[in-house]
């Protein structure tokens, strides 16, 4: 990605700041208002007004509206990796939905994680598969959203959990060699990947171990006494779904295509891919009722004046398949007249399908003007499968049950599930780039770097500015790389070794980043997860703790590592 500072001497930091308290005058209204809708729409615009703001600011300070959109377009280019992988997510989401693969893990996990492990044990769970693939996005994409669907049905509040799933899949993000921000701090800062790990772990460890005991807490006093016998939401389970350890075969695949460095975006393609293949072979009763569409004839275009698909039923789109329904023809006007009303119910059920057809006598006025066959032929099995996965993987998706304890997790959005996120994070690259292209952003950083009077102010000023830059331009990297940048030159003058800056920069840049609803992983994770920020945001110990645990070293010196001088004495 550009990782150009731009830097505007007319901007002060009162103008600076200007688009930024607006943004969150307006946000804080604005959730308010519209509460846990707010995502839906609002909160974008109000993102885009915040950008309004800061490109007044910029015209009074000799920006122009050609460098600002180029600048928003240098965000939103970034941003193109996210979002295909939040479309493949929800295309994930939905076959591995229709496919039984998450009702399997839900089906497996309830019988092996009981109330009182289940937090702690999400937290570990998360934990190594993240730093198996080095990504807590992926991790949230796979085992994450099983663990949530066995967290509702365990009892847990949806936002604790979902601290958990974040919690364990940022400890590994941040440790995992394979971790892009891994790299990218070490690179920013100027030091190697290995002692940037071996550093961060000094930090890291501590607040993780912090985390697994608050968890812990929390599974042993949560009241899940209420929760419905598990052996209901089993057999319920089993009779929506064929329910097999086969279907495992299909995340491993995808976890292990992670850990050897395939790009995210493919090794979701072919669990994507992999996962309809398992719903054809193993939920064939699924695929009927999803998928099964009749080729209905058409009215012959001489006889379009006389007879007309009934409204008070399902009426035939234009395309060759119907869905499955009442279908009905009637007459036009009282004086047609049809040898047989044509009313049919077209089935979903396999084992009745066939082909209906019909001969039928058109009349008008008591006399005879033609006939026509009506006919209704069911899809083919393949036919039927292509129509039930590709709408899995593209749109609304919902597997019946008559358990409303497991109805909300049988059900997936497919990719239009994520454009809500996608908008949001467009919406949130316009105001970033903006608030990089008027100089903004160098300036709140610049003015947080000259706080910075002794090594803690060092510490503080650098954990500030990554908080600052996740809340402004909305992505990680940038709070990475931005800070990286201004404050390397610092640290070397205070006598301090580079990993200091890379370790401080993770433990603040990376893991906050979530915690941010417009920020492109708080969207993500959101998202995917199907939990708003704001509730899972209290109980992501981790992601919390990390910036004051690193400020806590700062502050007493602990494990503070010094340049080594070159000068022999």
């Amino acid at each position: 990605m550009d990782t150009k500072i731009i830097k505007n001497k007319e901007l002060n930091i009162w103008e600076a700041l200007i688009p930024v308290v607006a943004l969150v005058i307006m946000l804080g209204y604005n959730v308010y208002v519209f509460g846990d809708s707010a995502l839906g729409g609002s909160n974008q615009f109000i993102l885009i007004l915040g950008a309004a703001v800061a490109a007044i600011v910029g015209f009074f300070n000799k920006v122009s509206y050609q460098k600002m959109i180029e600048e928003v377009a240098e965000n939103i280019k970034s941003t193109a990796g996210a979002i295909l992988i939040l479309l493949m997510v929800g295309a994930l989401a939905g076959t591995w939905l229709i496919s039984g693969i998450i009702p399997s893990m839900i089906y497996y996990g309830l019988q092996i994680l009981s109330p009182a492990i289940f937090l702690p044990a999400t937290l570990i769970i998360c934990s190594v598969i993240s730093i198996a693939t080095g990504s807590s996005w992926t991790t949230s994409a796979t085992v994450g959203i099983a663990l949530i669907g066995i967290g509702g049905t365990l009892g847990f509040p949806l936002g604790m959990v979902a601290g958990a799933v974040i919690s364990g899949a940022y400890f590994g993000d941040k440790l995992s060699p394979m971790s892009d921000t891994t790299n990218l701090a070490p690179a920013m800062a100027g030091t190697d990947l290995f002692t940037h790990i071996k550093y961060m772990a000094l930090t890291t460890v501590p607040t993780y171990v912090v985390s697994l005991i608050l968890f812990i807490i929390l599974g042993l006093t949560v009241d899940t006494a209420g929760v419905a016998d598990s052996s209901v939401l089993l057999a319920d389970i089993e009779k929506s779904f064929h329910i097999t350890p086969w279907l495992f075969i299909v995340p491993i695949i995808v976890i292990g295509l992670i850990v050897k460095k395939t790009e995210p975006l493919i090794a979701l393609l072919v669990g994507t891919l992999l996962a309809g293949v398992f719903a054809i072979i193993f939920q064939s009763s699924i695929i009927w009722n999803k998928g099964l569409r009749y080729s209905i004839s058409e009215i012959p275009s001489e006889f379009k004046e006389y007879v007309q698909w009934d409204t008070n039923f399902n009426s035939v789109s234009k395309n060759a398949y119907q869905s499955t329904g009442t279908y009905a023809l009637i007459p036009k006007n009282d004086e047609i007249k049809l040898s047989e009303n044509i009313k049919v119910d077209l089935t979903s059920n396999p084992n009745e399908l066939k082909t209906i057809e019909k001969e039928i006598t058109i009349f008008k006025n008591e006399k005879e003007i033609g006939n026509y066959t009506f006919i209704a032929k069911p899809t083919n099995y393949l036919t039927t499968s292509y129509i039930a996965i590709l709408n899995a993987i593209t749109t609304d998706n919902e597997i019946h049950t008559d358990n409303t304890e497991l109805a909300d997790l049988f059900k997936s959005g497919g990719m239009q599930k994520m454009l809500s996120t996608i908008w949001l994070i467009l919406c949130a690259m316009v105001f970033g780039g903006i608030m990089d292209a008027i100089g903004a952003l160098s300036r709140i950083s610049q003015a947080l770097l000259n706080l910075a009077k002794s090594t803690f102010g060092l510490f503080a000023s650098t954990v500030g500015s990554c908080l600052a830059l996740n809340i402004t331009a909305s992505d990680q990297y940038l709070a990475i790389v931005v800070p990286g940048k201004m404050f390397a030159k610092a640290y070397a003058d205070k006598g301090l070794a580079p990993e200091n800056l890379s370790r401080t920069l993770e433990d603040s840049g990376t893991v906050t980043s979530v915690l941010i609803p417009w920020n492109t992983c708080g969207a993500y994770q959101s998202g995917t997860l199907g939990v708003e920020t704001f509730d899972y945001l209290p109980y992501a110990f981790f992601n919390l703790l990390s910036p004051f645990m690193t400020l806590l070293f700062a502050a007493f010196n602990i494990k503070i590592r010094q340049l080594v001088s070159t000068i022999k004495k």
